[in-house]
């Protein structure tokens, strides 16, 4: 008999909600250390230590609001799924208000699992699924742990026991940048432990403690690092492995940087650092909703 691994997507799920808990306790362990162990009380030592402590804090707590609202927005955000019965707009339905239209961009020529798809949408960049046995839009893939068609999936993480697509990559990628800055932040606060060691008194830190703030740090950054390249080239991280990538044929969806980050933060400048888009970009881009993607122009798949 055959091994099946997705029988144990079930138990990826659940672990998945184990995940959770441990960032939670994660941050609440880090919390008590920084604030109520270390810096609280130097609010009452008055002078330098106070006026450092209060810099601190304020600091601290506004990017740990802004680590657990992005994180909240990431689990709690549906990614993405493709609607029952899910067809594209052929071009007299869209209308002369179609966004795409005025940009001057085409539509991808080439799709995934053609030979299923029926004959007026073979033009278009349009998948079949034969595990949801439906069409899905382009750069849909088939999760199987969440067991559906998501929307631009990137990858399914553990960490928010959710998938990571098309209407939560924003979030997402704001988790990891804030994250990053809170563990420089906690690094830069708890500098002079890391002096005192080097100095050989006595401090509660550990080789391990040391080596797993290490670890942490560079795993993010190098997380963070990917993920901003991924967006400037358009790609997903399950189409960074796609096969015009390893033969160097260009990528059909990239737009160039700035339009690339567009379609990931929005228009809206002002709006980036924030899991929010303005109601305008909402409306006048499709690729928000992940469904439809402008190209290149004139791309030739070729070349």
């Amino acid at each position: 008999m055959a091994w099946n691994v997705f029988k144990f997507c079930t138990a990826l799920r659940a672990f998945g909600s184990i995940m959770i808990v441990f960032f939670l306790g994660l941050v609440g362990v880090t919390y008590y250390a920084v604030v109520v162990a270390y810096y609280g009380p130097h609010l009452f030592r008055g002078g330098f230590d106070t006026l450092i402590a209060v810099a601190f804090l304020f600091l601290f707590h506004l990017l740990l609001v802004m680590v657990l609202w992005t994180y909240a927005t990431v689990v709690l955000t549906d990614p993405g799924g493709v609607p029952l019965n899910w067809r594209p707009l052929r071009e007299e339905e869209k209308g002369d208000a179609d966004p795409l239209v005025g940009l001057g961009y085409g539509i991808a020529k080439i799709g995934t699992n053609q030979s299923a798809v029926p004959g007026d949408f073979k033009n278009l960049d349009i998948g079949f699924c034969l595990k949801c046995n439906r069409l899905k839009p382009p750069r849909a893939h088939h999760c199987s742990i969440c067991n559906r068609c998501i929307l631009k999936m990137d990858h399914h993480c553990g960490w928010v026991a959710n998938c990571v697509g098309a209407l939560n990559y924003k979030s997402f990628l704001l988790f990891l940048f804030y994250t990053f800055l809170a563990e420089i932040l906690v690094c830069l606060a708890l500098l002079r432990v890391f002096m005192e060691i080097f100095n050989d008194d006595e401090v509660d830190l550990t080789p391990g403690k040391l080596a797993a703030t290490f670890i942490a740090f560079v795993s993010v950054l190098g997380f963070l690092i990917m993920h901003i390249t991924l967006v400037g080239a358009n790609r997903t991280t399950i189409e960074f492995q796609a096969k015009d990538k390893k033969t160097g044929l260009t990528w059909r969806y990239d737009l160039g940087w700035k339009k690339n980050y567009e379609q990931v933060f929005g228009t809206e400048k002002k709006l980036w650092l924030i899991p929010v888009y303005s109601k305008d970009d909402i409306r006048r881009m499709p690729a928000l909703q992940g469904f439809e993607y402008p190209t290149r122009p004139n791309w030739d798949p070729q070349h």
